[in-house]
């Protein structure tokens, strides 16, 4: 007996142990691998303490796994907090899903299936929170409910519904699983729940999405595989685990084998390289740490309009736009700022580089665009803060309490805005201030209409109103040569001469003017290649039309 009782202790030991190696583990990926994922995912809502925002939330089913996920994910805002809270969230999925299992120690492996599919299925930046959120509560529920009588699923189901959203069918597949036949009317009795909701309270909402879940995926309509598969997966270990072997040495092994190989393709396939480096550049400029930024550039091309942006404006804030500009890649005349797009972030590093210039009214509108693009409504508190920011240096005070009001309602932005507010009060105080006083005196001093196709004139009427604005002069400059104006760049060189503060001519603007001298037939500078380049799309895209 004592012999027996010392078996099932070493056992429990090495499972507690390989259940907190893989949260470390998870720790470590999210706090040191991806904290730009975590970043992204905090900036993209606010929250807010106060009744309106938690019963905007609990109004929706799925809305209380919602509302504890959003209270989380706000202290993404320190990525070693948001990798912690992940690690306990995965650590609990694995415990969960073994304590539903019912099986012997041999298939202990086994458990950590569905905590690395969902690791997988996390990588997509458009996943919430709230969705292991629901598979945690359903999980939950489960094991709480264990073998209990299940006339107790009549008042459970619709609790659990209304908290979890669709997610309560992995509840009653489990239930039927651990209670027998006799439970399967469970199911009909879902199907009913949600027939009344959807009849009566969800009707503005399209089926796919109340069946899928409201709260799960941030992208309407376009509902991942693995969004089924996570929770199948968990049906699926609960069904095998009362079938393996208890005594074979080999099925723990090819188990762990197994989950190797979905690991490896987990953190490979599920996290696309190029996509979670913009997320990276975002992150990057996001902390201010440009240097970083550019040292990231000089080791991975992503050939976006994305990509430019963020190292330009990285390089022009090192004052190395003018010297360094063309050692990276250019996606063309956009290079510097791109038009708006309708999304949620492909205008992050324009809407930041016009702020950086003190073009803040143009900022405003690209960080108001990024938070009216949010697709799940939210606001954002790092787009707030900035518009904040605007509306105080143009001197919209009335407005700008606003702003601040909202955000004196949340954690992580709560100190920022009441200082804020309290700034209004004391003009010189503002001037003084390191980021307003500058974007004050370097902001536009008279009205015009903005133009697209004109923003090399936008940024050398940005320069001419405050030559102490060297970083509107570096765009200016940079601008004539991506559109290949170079008229107007030989032109316009006394003025880097008299008020670039330069010791000797940039390197880059020697390499430029080397390349127009040759009329672009030196292949050695690489403004020659640039340019080139261009024309080649340029030719290509007229033979594509006239083939059209």
């Amino acid at each position: 007996m004592t012999r027996k009782l010392t078996h099932i202790s070493r056992t429990s030991f090495f499972e507690v142990l390989a259940s907190l190696l893989f949260a470390a583990m998870v720790f470590l990926f999210w706090w040191q691998v991806h904290p730009e994922a975590l970043s992204f995912q905090e900036q993209y809502q606010l929250f807010l303490f106060n009744a309106d925002y938690f019963l905007s939330d609990v109004r929706l089913p799925g809305g209380c796994a919602d509302y504890v996920a959003e209270f989380l994910v706000q202290f993404y805002f320190y990525p070693a907090v948001g990798a912690l809270i992940l690690a306990l969230v995965f650590l609990a999925v694995q415990r969960l899903t073994w304590r539903n299992m019912h099986a012997s120690s041999s298939a202990y492996p086994l458990s950590f299936l569905p905590a690395v599919l969902l690791l997988w299925f996390m990588g997509d930046e458009s996943v919430l929170l709230s969705y292991p959120i629901s598979l945690l509560f359903c999980l939950l529920a489960a094991w709480l409910m264990d073998k209990k009588s299940p006339l107790l699923d009549i008042p459970l189901l619709p609790i659990l519904y209304w908290a979890a959203g669709p997610m309560a069918l992995l509840y009653v597949l489990l239930r039927i699983i651990h209670v027998g036949a006799r439970s399967a009317w469970t199911l009909l009795w879902l199907v009913v729940i949600i027939v009344v909701a959807y009849s009566f309270v969800l009707k503005q909402w399209p089926l796919q999405s109340v069946l899928a879940g409201l709260n799960y995926y941030r992208t309407p309509l376009q509902l991942p595989a693995l969004l089924y598969l996570v929770p199948l997966s968990v049906v699926a270990v609960v069904l095998c685990a009362q079938k393996l072997p208890s005594k074979s040495v080999a099925v723990p092994i090819a188990q762990v084998v197994l989950l190797g190989i979905i690991a490896f393709f987990a953190v490979t396939k599920g996290y696309n390289a190029d996509k979670y480096e913009l997320l990276k550049q975002d992150y990057l400029i996001r902390q201010e740490k440009w240097a970083d930024l550019v040292r990231r550039a000089d080791k991975k091309v992503v050939r976006t309009t994305f990509w430019s942006n963020a190292v330009n404006l990285a390089l022009a804030k090192q004052r190395a736009l003018a010297d360094r500009m063309f050692d990276f890649y250019q996606s063309g005349p956009d290079a510097l700022i791109m038009r708006m797009h309708r999304d949620m972030m492909s205008n992050l590093p324009t809407a930041e580089a016009f702020f950086q210039l003190g073009m803040i009214n143009s900022a405003q509108r690209y960080y108001s665009d990024l938070q009216e693009s949010i697709l799940n409504g939210k606001k954002s508190g790092r787009f707030e803060q900035r518009i904040t920011e605007c509306l105080i240096a143009n001197g919209q005070y009335a407005l700008a309490r606003k702003h601040l009001h909202l955000l004196q309602q949340s954690l992580f932005y709560r100190s920022w805005a009441q200082k804020a507010e309290a700034a209004l009060k004391n003009e010189r105080l503002i001037n003084a201030h390191p980021d307003l006083g500058r974007l004050r005196k370097y902001r536009f001093k008279s009205d015009f209409l903005y133009n697209y196709e004109e923003k090399d004139k936008m940024f050398g009427q940005l320069f001419v109103g405050n030559p102490d604005n060297k970083m509107a002069l570096d765009y200016f400059m940079a601008q004539l040569l991506l559109d290949g104006n170079v008229k107007d760049f030989m032109q316009y060189m006394y003025w880097v001469q008299q008020y670039g503060g330069y010791q000797a001519m940039p390197v880059g603007y020697q390499d430029a003017i080397k390349s127009i001298q040759s009329h672009g037939s030196d292949n050695a500078t690489r403004y020659s290649r640039y340019v080139q380049k261009m024309l080649a799309e340029q030719q290509k895209g007229g033979s594509d039309v006239q083939a059209h």
